[in-house]
């Protein structure tokens, strides 16, 4: 007879993450204002403690197959945790400025995590809406964290009212489809799907579902709420919304269409090709004007997001490969990216406006290249990672027939390349504007983050470490379980 705890300890960067979030939360309420470091270097431990753990783990399911590890999920573990590590990081000396550095931050960027690894883990459809609203409570305090700025408190009321409707339509469709396939099993939908039992109130439910999901990676046409909230929210809460939450919800779109619902290809892929080709277009189009470098990196995510889902929707194991190398790189481009904003202070005040940036590389030249190689990757230019990470996605799309989407994806990627050569031609030839407080004590793994960005694609010794974790990740869906 076996229990729903007989593999438990598939679980265990999970109730790591809680047990820890607990015990520093306790740690923050007794030593008060002066334990937020403290809280804060632990939390950094934590998550890294908790990327061991997922490294350890065996593949399997547990809970009665409520929750699932495999190739796949450890990958997106790993570059969640990882990307909310870094934030963490990025943070204090934010906060410290702002003068509201405290404790409850890292804890609720723990809470956070713990919820995106719910999420990324879920072979189930409650267990999906489970870790997405653990994420979601965590992310609106975040959002708002800065209590005495309207800019911050009307960006955490926007993500809270919006992602609220978003949550309503997902769980919406989730009972649709238990309504109808009469499970909210990923292995009993797909066995369901498999023989043929398709109805049409699941595949609307299949539609809601999709909605909310792609909500949360901030894709056309569920977009509206990430321009202000980016702009409006503390940088390193942007800095965080831009990675961890978005590889993870990205992970539970690709386990959901993949998994329970790869039989109904013909039903989601045509859903997944308008958003992606909406996404590519309008995110081009809408940054050409943005004048604050937050709005633009908001719509610059939007755009990236069209390009995964472009590989996504290709259906196949190359296409999910292609998704993997791309979130590798996106990680890396748009923690480097942020950790130059956060740098861009001029008498202990932030400044956000791309024409600050003038005569950049004049004052600060190292800041300014690494910024050059982070708007070249973004940009898709060869040599760069990112060029890679988009050249995999085009040819995941064509080799699965998807010609027209593919060209409108590459018409895109083209328009798109403007607004980063733009914030290039401001830094190298425009008229120096006052320099910034130099950051020394993030220059260097700047510029070497940015260097990586170069020497990936240069040489393959660099690249077969990522190649075959991404292969195997994608062999997952793939693999005849």
């Amino acid at each position: 007879m076996t229990t729903g705890l007989d593999n438990w300890t598939l679980a265990a960067p999970e109730i790591f993450l809680a047990v820890a979030a607990m015990a520093l939360l306790l740690i923050g309420a007794f030593r008060g204002t002066k334990g937020a470091d403290l809280v804060s270097w632990l939390s950094v431990a934590s998550l890294a403690i908790a990327i061991f753990l997922v490294l350890r783990l065996e593949h399997g399911t547990a809970f009665h197959d409520l929750f699932l590890v495999d190739a796949f999920t450890k990958a997106m573990k790993v570059l969640s945790l990882l990307g909310a590590g870094i934030a963490v990081v990025m943070s204090r000396g934010y906060f410290l400025r702002a003068g509201v550095w405290r404790a409850e931050f890292p804890v609720l960027a723990v809470l956070a995590t713990l919820g995106m690894l719910v999420m990324i883990s879920a072979n189930d459809l409650m267990t999906l809406y489970l870790g997405l609203e653990m994420q979601s409570l965590a992310l609106y305090v975040m959002a708002a964290f800065q209590r005495d700025s309207e800019r911050s408190t009307e960006a955490g009321l926007k993500y809270f009212v919006l992602s609220s409707v978003a949550s309503g339509m997902l769980l919406y469709g989730i009972s649709l489809v238990y309504g109808f396939a009469g499970t909210t099993s990923f292995p009993s939908l797909a066995r369901g799907f498999l023989a043929g039992e398709v109805s049409t109130g699941a595949v609307v439910g299949l539609v809601f579902v999709l909605a909310g999901l792609v909500f949360k990676v901030s894709a056309v046409p569920f977009h509206m709420w990430t321009p202000d909230v980016y702009e409006g929210a503390p940088t390193p809460v942007t800095a965080l919304f831009s990675v961890a939450p978005k590889i993870a919800a990205l992970s539970l779109i690709v386990s959901v269409v993949m998994g329970p619902f790869r039989p109904l290809l013909l039903q989601w892929q045509q859903i997944m090709i308008a958003v992606a080709v909406l996404s590519t277009v309008w995110g081009a189009i809408a940054a050409l004007r943005q004048e604050n470098i937050k709005r633009l990196m908001a719509y610059s995510s939007i755009g990236h997001m069209g390009y995964v889902l472009l590989g996504l929707a290709a259906g196949t194991e190359e296409g999910v490969r292609s998704v993997v190398v791309y979130m590798i790189i996106y990680l890396a481009t748009n923690v480097g990216t942020f950790a130059v904003i956060l740098s861009m202070r001029r008498k202990g005040e932030m400044v956000e406006r791309i024409s600050d940036l003038a005569g950049l590389s004049q004052r600060q030249p190292m800041m300014a290249a690494a910024l050059l190689l982070f708007m070249f990757s973004m940009a898709g230019i060869p040599p760069m990672a990112g060029f890679f990470a988009k050249l995999n996605v085009f040819i995941a799309a064509v080799n699965a027939s998807l010609y027209i989407p593919a060209a409108i994806a590459v018409l895109a990627s083209v328009v798109g390349a403007y607004y980063y050569l733009r914030i290039v031609k401001v830094m190298y030839f425009d008229a120096p504007a006052p320099a910034f407080d130099r950051p020394v004590e993030r220059d260097m793994a700047v510029v070497m983050l940015a260097a990586a960005l170069f020497v990936f694609p240069v040489f393959p010794v660099f690249q077969t470490p990522f190649l075959n974790g991404a292969q195997t990740a994608a062999k997952t869906f793939f693999s005849g379980k």
